[in-house]
């Protein structure tokens, strides 16, 4: 019993802290250009240059959390879903 209490314990520990993290920073690096925006090239004499940038991230180099995105995608739906209308006040 006790083995079960410590997991679920831990388990809504981590949930927490990645909702703070969610709420305080909602951007995240891109993990494909590691938050450069952009690819690094290296020419024929092994300089290092700027690449193309991320299609990713669109070259910003930060993505929403996936936490951030579904607490958006919830409160949009249920914004639109308890919306009261104008004349019914």
């Amino acid at each position: 019993m006790t083995s079960a209490l410590l997991a679920i314990t831990l388990i809504l520990g981590i949930t927490f802290c990645y909702a703070g993290v969610c709420a305080v920073s909602p951007f995240g690096d891109c993990r494909r250009c590691r938050g450069m925006g952009h690819a690094l090239k290296t020419d024929r004499k092994g300089r290092v240059k700027r690449g193309k940038d991320c299609r990713r991230c669109h070259a910003t180099g930060k993505r929403i959390r996936t936490g951030r995105w579904l607490y958006n995608r919830w409160a949009r739906i249920y914004r639109t879903g308890t919306d009261t209308p104008e004349g019914s006040r």
